[in-house]
């Protein structure tokens, strides 16, 4: 616990009737003791005790506790660092034109769309989900958030258009989980520094879900940016859409072929630990949300501790209280 503050600071001045109190509680004690004396003179009472000790510590910590139960008035706040179990999830999105077919009902990119919505719905808020669309290239369109309601959303705006670079993709997903970009060496035309997965530190409480057909037309190459991944401990899933037989579409007056490439898709997974899975299976999604391994983290929370003074105010008082019931027969 660390770096108080107090919502009420104006509160605080209550503690200056703890100076107040002390002088009232002297003054009665003094008149108590005179009055005693005087008793004792003519052999009413016995004299005061030598040690009266017994009398001051219980004074003590009711006088604490007063002091404690003023500074809770002012409502403390602490930064408090707490332990949490986390997780991320990026889900990326194939979105280029092929995604249109209709070999899964009513399309590919709406068969993944409403199976991710369930996905999320059912996610603890311990897991961040993230969302990532590629076409000819890679977008992040959600950073990772436990906001539900966002998450679906960049879900419902996405459509499908333009090419597929399934490497770019999964490059983003994977730049959104660390947090920085990613560049695949060899693709970085500046010729300037290019982390790879041993720069980009060890996640291995985080996946990638792919929700793709597997057809990759552009640069980087996927499978050199699964390796990457392996290395920073991210897993991948992907996820099949469509048919290996495949189907026809019609783009702008052109007909094009379109299939899914399981095999390019098993390997992604192969390479990172992952798993492959077709849309087909109902219970694909479920299983990559159980192979996330949630990891412990510890974040600072800024937090109001009212509650912790006011319990220890009342500890110290019935101490006080008990005490003096033990060794003077009074509560003061």
């Amino acid at each position: 616990m660390s770096g108080m503050t107090f919502a009420w600071p104006w509160a605080l001045l209550g503690l200056l009737l703890v100076p107040l109190v002390v002088v009232a509680y002297l003054r009665q004690q003094q008149a108590r003791a005179s009055r005693r004396a005087a008793l004792a003179e003519v052999g009413l009472v016995a004299p005061a005790p030598r040690s009266p000790w017994r009398r001051r510590v219980p004074v003590l910590l009711f006088l604490l506790a007063l002091v404690v139960l003023l500074v809770g008035f002012a409502r403390p706040e602490a930064t408090v660092p707490q332990p949490r179990r986390e997780g991320t999830v990026v889900l990326a999105f194939d979105v280029s034109g092929s995604m249109a077919a209709t070999d899964i009902a009513p399309t590919r990119l709406e068969a993944a769309k409403a199976a991710a919505r369930g996905f999320v719905q059912r996610q603890p808020a311990a897991v961040r989900i993230g969302i990532v669309a590629f076409g000819a290239t890679g977008l992040v369109t959600q950073q990772p958030t436990s906001d539900r309601a966002s998450v679906v959303a960049a879900i419902d705006r996405l459509s499908p258009q333009g090419g597929t670079a399934l490497g770019g993709g999964l490059q983003t997903a994977l730049g959104a989980i660390v947090g920085k970009p990613v560049v695949v060496p060899g693709s970085d035309p500046g010729g300037g520094p290019e982390p790879s997965g041993p720069d980009l530190g060890y996640h291995g409480s985080a996946a990638v879900v792919l929700l793709t057909d597997g057809e990759n037309t552009a640069q980087p190459d996927p499978l050199q940016v699964a390796d990457i991944a392996s290395t920073a401990g991210v897993k991948v899933y992907p996820i099949g859409l469509g048919s290996p037989a495949g189907t026809v579409l019609q783009i702008d007056g052109f007909q094009i072929a379109t299939r899914l490439d399981e095999p390019l898709l098993q390997q992604i997974a192969d390479r990172t630990d992952g798993r492959y899975f077709a849309a087909s299976d109902p219970a694909a999604l479920a299983a990559v949300y159980d192979a996330v391994e949630l990891e412990w983290t510890v974040q600072a929370e800024h937090i109001e501790v009212t509650a912790l003074f006011a319990l220890a105010a009342v500890l110290l008082a019935v101490a006080g209280a008990g005490l003096s019931l033990a060794w003077t027969g009074r509560v003061v």
